[in-house]
């Protein structure tokens, strides 16, 4: 059994495994509230992942340095990790759950070999925009997480653009995740089904064109 960490995020402290969604409206709001949970993370001696367009790395890592982390020891020394949607979620263009499902499993394990304690993650969504093979497996692969981190020491955020993605497919999302940043506030979920029974009713959801 894993051993459970505490951590903060929008002033709440809470203790993982916890998967979270974010919902914000601007990148201003996402990093309101992502950027004292990366710097706790990294202060507190955590693995740290950060994933999103790799076009956006310059101007996170900039940003990230604005506000207090030192992001070249941090990276050198491998701590932080900022990796790309496209080769991670859409490597080789194309999502699968099972292979996401397989890579976060094994950076998790590697996390812990490597003597950290707990791992953190944030991961932009907007790669599911694209509608690229696989996207239509979302939701299986959000269920699915729920699965992998009460295994290990582990706390993700995964990030919605409230303003991108369609609210039919932001009210499917809710249902996967136990708790729920929205207004720069975390709460509990009340609309959280639980992973297996979502699942195995997943094929029932219509598919179609995330974006509004």
């Amino acid at each position: 059994m894993n051993k459970q960490t505490s951590f903060s995020v929008c002033g709440e402290s809470l203790s993982a495994p916890m998967h979270i969604c974010g919902f914000f409206d601007s990148k201003e709001q996402q990093y309101e509230v992502i950027i004292p949970y990366i710097l706790e993370g990294l202060e507190k001696n955590e693995k740290v992942i950060n994933i999103l367009e790799g076009n956006r790395h310059s101007e996170h890592c900039r940003c990230l340095t604005n506000n207090g982390v030192s992001i070249t020891e941090k990276l050198s020394s491998g701590q932080f990790e900022v990796l790309a949607s496209e080769n991670t979620y859409i490597k080789d263009g194309t999502f699968a759950t099972e292979k996401m499902y397989k890579m976060l499993e094994q950076t998790l394990l590697s996390a812990s070999r490597a003597g950290y304690e707990s791992t953190r993650a944030c991961g932009d969504m907007v790669w599911a925009l694209k509608n690229l093979p696989g996207t239509d497996e979302l939701l299986e692969y959000e269920a699915s997480l729920n699965l992998l981190t009460p295994k290990h020491s582990v706390s993700l955020i995964c990030m919605y653009d409230i303003n991108s993605f369609s609210q039919s497919t932001l009210t499917d999302i809710l249902l996967t995740h136990p708790y729920v940043i929205k207004d720069g506030k975390i709460s509990k979920n009340p609309n959280y089904v639980e992973p297996l029974a979502l699942i195995s009713s997943v094929s029932n959801f219509p598919s179609g064109p995330l974006k509004s």
